[in-house]
């Protein structure tokens, strides 16, 4: 594991965005887990989110000329991500858009710099899939072309079938799609941590239930 996937699972068990306890997920499933990215929600939270970010694109590799941000919370994730990469002086123009196309003013849907080229998508998960798969859609639109897709967090969980949800996504949309942190990460720091112990049995059980192959 990186250092900054162990500075990160720190931040957000110190924020408690990933809580551990018993937890009825959207998909009706029971977890020992919760991962609420809606509480990267303040600008110090969101200074740190960024730098993560930025390094999980530089060590991806992923081609980008311009990062997109879905509306409403991939918005301070992009910006926060922007601004972390310039530190490596790495210019990052961004855009995001909004869920209503503007008739007055500028207008149009696309807030920002033109998504021409290759776009990196920024998210905080990808659940269903159903907003990446309009963010894509609203790239093509634009001329661009979706080289890779950025998440926090992947439960790698299984989805329609014994894949997880983003694997499958990867193989219908031919996108990579990179993660700070996968759940087996998570496992792998609470085995290294006395305080997690108890923790550690129950994220296996889940993993063995409902994890992805």
């Amino acid at each position: 594991m990186k250092y900054y996937q162990q500075q990160f699972i720190q931040l957000i068990l110190q924020r408690n965005i990933l809580q551990f306890g018993n937890f009825t997920l959207k998909s009706g499933r029971n977890s020992p887990y919760f991962f609420n990215a809606g509480l990267f929600n303040s600008g110090a939270i969101l200074r740190q989110v960024g730098m993560y970010y930025a390094m999980t694109i530089q060590d991806s590799g992923l081609p980008y000329d311009v990062l997109f941000g879905p509306a409403y919370k991939g918005i301070p994730l992009v910006c926060s991500t922007a601004i972390a990469l310039a530190r490596y002086n790495c210019e990052a123009p961004f855009a995001f858009n909004r869920k209503e196309a503007k008739d007055h003013g500028e207008g149009g849907q696309i807030i920002g710099a033109p998504l021409n080229g290759k776009v990196l998508l920024i998210d905080d998960v990808i659940t269903a899939g159903t907003a990446m798969r309009e963010s894509i859609q609203l790239v093509k639109l634009a001329g661009g072309e979706v080289s890779g897709i950025i998440v926090a967090f992947d439960r790698q969980e299984k989805g329609l079938g014994e894949q997880s949800v983003i694997e499958e996504f990867q193989n219908i949309h031919k996108i990579p799609i990179i993660s700070i942190l996968k759940l087996a990460d998570l496992i792998t720091f609470v085995e290294k941590t006395p305080d997690f112990l108890a923790v550690k049995e129950q994220l296996i059980a889940y993993r063995e239930k409902y994890g992805a192959l």
